[in-house]
């Protein structure tokens, strides 16, 4: 049969090390067909055959995003984007341009927003904000969704002008000494006080939000993603994308389990997502929970406490017996578990959790997973290789200097920088470890967390490099995060039987100055055999 497309003239990396290299490759329907030379594979050409000349740029497996939040990012698409916003006035200015575009909206959402405004030692509170919105609504979250900034309005609207109706299990509601909200919420159990209550978009709003999620994944080369929070409702809305035959990447969805959920609904949630969610688009059979919160908002779990609040530890989401139960219960389920875990102290109690489901069900290929891990203590690194737990850590995560406009590094002592983003470290004690954006938070574009990756230099001289290798990082987006959802041997690699899952860079990305990654864009995206984006002049 002739081939549907062939890709030749291109500098392939494979990340199969039984053919690391090849200039070619052949799709048939939806699988490769072949690996190999130019001349071999336009031998296979017919007259229908779409025909690629790679003219010498990288042709890679799909990025596959091991932390991702699809409808939630998505949702974002439609609000105030406050990402490299600085200053006051360029919030106030980017507010009243989105508002001069939509000036009916009832509320006014902002989503990407520093923890430096207005400047790193005062937070922001519903008097900067009622300067900026005050006849609706107006709420901005920080990049990271864990904290959320509130003016009067939505304070009244939310009903938590004076505060917190209840104590919160997870979450603060800040009040001042006048004894009314400041505006500032921090975690979720704070932020859903307020989010509750503004409009949700129906199904056929957040399907129309979501494909314009799904465009921008493809043009970022992205063909599969691991999406870090989900449930039944999720699930049907991108079985229906599927069905009509619009799903453009493949998607892992685990189960969101909380603290009040029963293990009895959690078992009959993911029995019933597994049975209803099981294509090659679209998969179920894996939960995910919430450790802590993040360095940031000072909620992550430290085992040291913060340079400028010694006594403050962060307060875990999940006391140690209960996760141990609940990870027992799930790993008895075959279930895989993914689990938040930001600060050094929740990545132990993950571990340790991991380690108690393996003693009462014994030893399995489980591939549970702790995620972010921005801090580990040296004792837990060798864990991750012997209980078999994959580290998925996010790159654009870590600010590039502890003098940036980011407070991450101010919540560390220095002499505790060199157990940050330890990637190498991580790689170095045998995990296997697995790259991410967690958008929204930050940017999906993979290629720029390579560009980190490779290119990142400690904090202060002395500290270990964390930096990876060009190859490492790539694997990181490919072929081992396809082993971190049990797709390691259909999908994550260039080779015949494959998924026809590729990208094709704008450049040899092996051949530029590694300080020029950051700068390589994706013009062809291949999933399940089709292109899903292609650049214009491509």
């Amino acid at each position: 049969m002739p081939a549907d497309l062939i890709i030749y003239n291109a500098r392939v990396f494979t990340a199969n090390d039984a053919q690391p290299d090849a200039e070619a490759v052949v799709v048939r329907g939806n699988k490769i067909s072949f690996v190999g030379s130019s001349a071999e594979a336009l031998a296979q050409r017919g007259p229908h055959t779409r025909v690629v000349d790679g003219y010498g740029r990288s042709l890679l497996p799909g990025f596959i995003d091991t932390h991702f939040h699809l409808a939630w990012g998505s949702q974002k698409l439609d609000g105030v984007q406050l990402y490299g916003v600085q200053t006051m006035a360029e919030l106030a200015t980017a507010v009243h341009t989105w508002l001069s575009e939509n000036p009916e909206a009832a509320w006014v959402a902002g989503y990407g927003l520093s923890y430096r405004l207005p400047t790193p030692d005062e937070p922001l509170t519903r008097h900067h904000l009622d300067q900026i919105v005050r006849d609706r609504p107006f709420i901005a979250y920080t990049y990271d969704v864990h904290s959320l900034f509130a003016n009067t309005a939505a304070l009244q609207q939310a009903n938590i002008l004076h505060g917190a109706p209840r104590p919160l299990a997870n979450g603060t509601v800040v009040v001042g000494t006048d004894g009314l909200a400041t505006g500032e919420l921090y975690e979720g159990d704070a932020t859903r006080l307020v989010s509750r209550v503004m409009p949700e978009p129906d199904d056929i709003a957040m399907l129309r939000l979501i494909q314009k999620g799904l465009a921008l994944a493809a043009a970022n080369g992205i063909t599969s993603v691991h999406n870090m929070d989900g449930d039944m409702a999720q699930g049907k809305l991108y079985a229906a994308l599927e069905d009509r035959d619009t799903l453009t990447l493949r998607i892992s969805l685990p189960y969101w389990v909380k603290p009040k959920t029963p293990l009895a609904e959690m078992q009959a949630q993911t029995n019933q997502m597994r049975q209803q969610f099981h294509s090659d688009m679209l998969r179920a059979g894996s939960v995910k929970f919430f450790m802590d919160g993040v360095y940031e908002s000072y909620t992550a779990v430290t085992l040291d406490g913060y340079p400028d609040q010694p006594i403050n530890f962060g307060e875990p989401i999940w006391d140690a017996p209960t996760f141990a139960k609940f990870a027992t219960a799930a790993d008895a389920l075959g279930l895989q578990i993914a689990v938040h875990a930001c600060g050094n102290g929740a990545v132990r109690r993950v571990l340790d959790g991991y380690e108690a489901a393996q003693k009462a069900n014994g030893r399995r290929d489980s591939r549970h997973r702790v995620e972010h891990i921005e801090m580990v203590h040296p004792d837990d690194l060798p864990r991750f290789a012997k209980l078999g737990v994959i580290a998925s850590m996010q790159p654009l995560h870590v600010p590039q200097s502890a003098t940036s406009d980011d407070v991450w590094p101010q919540r560390i002592a220095p002499e505790n920088w060199q157990h940050a983003f330890a990637w190498q470290k991580v790689r170095q004690a045998g995990a296997t470890l697995v790259f991410g954006s967690d958008w929204p938070v930050v940017s999906l574009n993979p290629l720029l967390g390579i560009h980190t990756a490779v290119n990142q230099q400690p904090w202060q001289s002395g500290d270990p490099a964390q930096s990876q290798t060009i190859a490492d990082s790539i694997c990181s987006y490919t072929r081992d995060a396809a082993y971190a959802e049990f797709q390691e041997t259909s999908k994550g690699q260039l080779q015949p039987g494959f998924m026809a899952d590729l990208v094709l860079l704008s450049d040899n990305i092996f051949a530029i100055p590694p300080e020029e990654i950051g700068q390589l864009a994706v013009d062809l995206t291949v999933c399940d055999g089709a292109v899903v984006y292609e650049k214009e002049s491509q």
